[in-house]
Order: structure tokens, then C-alpha cells, then sequence
């Protein structure tokens, strides 16, 4: 069966996690996506932990789950691009290319001659896509960009966590790195279109891509409640600023999700409850009026949830169509039937480690569904593979190179 980018080749120069995550998902749509690595150490994530996973047939193999996390279906290859010869591997390799990702600071790879004008010049055709923090224009251009400051920068922290006025208020960042995924994802969707036009043009693009910018563009609905009122949205903590009751709420044995979208759900709830007259109150009748008369709401749900136990509401509740759900931790999480069903974990074979539990792509795509191609390297796991079959170097050749520490 053809993948659906089978034949399209990636050389991923990126690291961490913004990076790494477009690559990583290129290779579930079946590219041949090569990780360019620092000889020695590699990609920073493979020493950010614990956790580790470690071996029990090599005692001396381990990796970090974070580096497991977004590089499998890659190949790994070690140079050194501050070496002339190092930078010369990379340029032969872009050559070969269909797509270049990066994420060094605004004019890192220019000096060593790997940027997209010198590369565009061995490969016209290429695609080349930069990550930074900020993009490659602005006041803001020449500073790094870490996922924590952009969340804060870019307006999510102020949207996130519980107000000032209750306990433990104040801005929260989310719990996964959310701008780097989503530049990630940005950076797919933008390589996917350059692809596309290349088919039709056969002309290459540079494809400048900020965390910043994607972190603005992904506030949504807040962002259009600023455009649109002049206020700046507020931290509600769990509750939703256009629709009530749409929070979490404590029940008997926990807390619960419900997430009420319009009136006949409400209607339905308030029946199930006992309280069929909050539906008909004229406060609380319509979304619109709930929104404005939320703490008064709030205030004659809370006691009232804490009555039954979260799975008691949930099954009287899901019967009728109420959305609503469990707060779960990880382990529940992998062991709800759903995602299991949906097949959201496996494994992949690895050389030194045995097996990788790995997270699966969400996309179900019915006449070219995802495979997973392999494992995440081991660090210069493919060097030698891919100098002799893409570059035709020799034994000796790569022997030396590598003896220079180029490889």
C-alpha cells in the first residue's frame, strides 16, 4: 500500500520538540525523514529526564521519554555542520532533498552556509521550513523562543487557571508543551500545501513559521471576544466565557466534566437532576441569560452535583445525551475503553531497547491508513547507511570522516 508522502524526502535539522513533532508526523504519512544530530550528544531531549527508558538486554541503552516522544520513523545521523566537510554532507544531503526542516535562531545556519539561500541554490525545488520563536522579521526576531515564554507572551497564560480572587489563583501554563505541538502541526499543514504547489509549479518555497504568531492565531474564540468587545477575556479557572454550565464540578467521590452546549441539553440535565425548574426560571433559561446570571447558576449546581458519585451522573446523564465526563490521570486515560479501542498506544521494535511504547497519530485516513516505519534511532544509529546509499560514500571514506569527528 503507498503512503501518502512515500518518495518525499525530509532533512530534519530541528531539535526539541516544535521541530521534531513536523518531522514525526511527516514520517507517519510515510516520508523518509533523515534527523541531522550533533556527534556525541544529539538532539537536546535525549538527555532530558528521568524518566528514561532503559534496556533489559543492554544494560548500557536507555533514552529519554521526551526524545521518544516525537523522532520515530526517523533515521539518525550524526554530523558535525561546524566543519566544512560536515556542512558539505549537508548541503549533498539537501540536494537529495524534498524538504528541509530548522530551528536555529534567525541567521544560525547562514554561517555555516546551510540557510535556505545557499540551499536553494543546490536544490531549487527545495522546501524549506524555519521554526523560531518569533519568526524571521519584527523587533523580537534575533531572541529564542521557549514554549513557556510564548504561552505567556502570547496571551494563553492569561486565559488559563483560576482567577486571582479564589485559591491558588493566578496564571497556570498548560500541562504539555501546546505551542510547540502546535507550530509543529503548523509546520506540517504548511509544508503539505508548499508540496502541493511544487506538484503543480515544480517551484520550492521558504516557509517562515513563529511560535508566537501560532500561539496568537490559536487563542480562537478569545481572541475574537477581544476583537470583537474590547475587554480582555479573564481566567475562569474551568469554566467556559460563552457557555454555561460548561466546567468541572465537584461530585460526591471527585469531580466530573459537564459541558452543557445549548438549552435542550440543559433542559435534559435539570430533568435528571430533579431541578426541571432552573430550566424554566427565566434566569437561567437560555445559554445567553445563564452566561449572565453564571454565579448565581453555579451557586445551585454545586451542592447539587456533589450528591452522587461521578460515575452515577455519567450513567444517567449519558443516556440522554448530556455531555459530560471523568477528570482522568494517565493511567485512566490508557485504559479507557475508547482509546483503546482507537488503538491511541502500541509498540514499536527497537534495537539496543527491545521494545517503545509509543503514542499513536490520530488521523484515520481510509484508503492510506498511517504506519508506523520504526522506532526513534538510536543516536547516529543510520550514519554510515545513509553516506553510502544516498551520498555513495565508501567504507573508507565515512571510516575517516568519522576519525575526523565530522561523523
Amino acid at each position: 500500500m503507498t503512503k501518502p508522502l512515500a518518495g518525499v524526502r525530509v532533512l530534519d535539522l530541528s531539535r526539541v520538540l516544535a521541530g521534531p513533532w513536523a518531522g514525526q508526523t511527516l514520517a507517519d504519512l510515510g516520508a523518509t525523514v533523515i534527523k541531522v544530530e550533533k556527534p556525541g550528544s544529539g538532539d537536546d531531549t535525549r538527555s532530558w529526564g528521568p524518566p528514561f527508558l532503559r534496556s533489559d538486554i543492554d544494560a548500557d541503552a536507555a533514552e529519554s521519554a521526551y526524545f521518544l516522544a516525537a523522532n520515530r520513523g526517523k533515521k539518525s545521523v550524526t554530523i558535525d555542520i561546524t566543519q566544512p566537510q560536515g556542512q558539505d554532507l549537508v548541503r549533498r544531503l539537501a540536494a537529495r532533498s524534498d524538504v528541509v526542516l530548522e530551528n536555529y535562531k534567525v541567521g544560525g545556519l547562514a554561517k555555516y552556509g546551510l540557510d535556505y539561500a545557499a540551499l536553494k541554490a543546490v536544490n531549487p525545488a527545495l522546501i524549506y521550513c524555519s521554526i523560531t520563536g518569533f519568526g524571521q522579521t519584527g523587533p523580537y526576531r534575533d531572541r529564542a523562543g521557549y514554549d513557556f515564554m510564548i504561552q505567556a507572551m502570547g496571551g494563553l497564560m492569561s486565559l488559563t487557571g483560576e482567577t486571582d480572587s479564589r485559591p491558588g489563583g493566578g496564571p497556570q501554563k498548560v500541562g504539555v508543551a501546546l505551542a510547540d505541538i502546535m507550530t509543529g502541526l503548523y509546520a506540517t499543514i504548511g509544508v503539505l500545501a508548499a508540496l502541493a504547489h511544487r506538484d503543480r509549479t515544480g517551484e520550492g518555497q521558504y516557509i517562515d513559521l513563529g511560535l508566537l504568531d501560532v500561539q496568537v492565531a490559536t487563542l480562537a474564540n478569545q481572541a475574537m471576544n477581544w476583537l470583537v468587545s474590547g475587554k480582555p477575556p479573564v481566567r475562569l479557572g474551568n469554566a467556559h466565557p460563552n457557555i454555561v454550565p460548561y466546567q468541572s464540578f465537584a461530585t460526591r467521590d471527585g469531580h466530573m466534566i459537564l459541558a452543557i452546549g445549548n438549552d435542550g441539553q440543559f433542559a435534559r440535565f435539570c430533568q435528571v437532576a430533579g431541578r426541571p425548574d432552573l430550566a424554566a426560571n427565566a434566569l437561567f433559561a437560555t445559554n445567553r441569560v445563564r452566561v449572565e446570571n453564571r454565579e448565581a447558576l453555579i451557586a445551585i449546581l454545586t451542592p447539587l452535583l456533589t450528591e452522587r458519585t461521578t460515575d452515577d451522573w455519567i450513567a444517567l446523564l449519558e443516556p440522554v445525551a448530556v455531555p459530560c465526563g471523568p477528570i482522568n490521570t494517565l493511567d485512566r486515560v490508557f485504559r479507557d475503553p475508547q482509546v483503546q479501542s482507537r488503538g491511541m498506544s502500541f509498540t514499536l521494535p527497537h534495537d539496543r531497547l527491545g521494545s517503545v511504547p509509543q503514542v499513536a497519530n490520530p488521523l484515520k485516513l481510509s484508503a492510506t491508513p498511517i504506519t508506523y516505519q520504526s522506532a526513534p534511532p538510536g543516536l547516529g544509529q543510520h550514519t554510515d547507511e545513509v553516506m553510502a546509499e544516498l551520498l555513495g560514500l565508501g567504507e573508507e571514506e565515512i571510516a575517516r570522516l568519522r576519525a575526523e569527528g565530522v561523523v
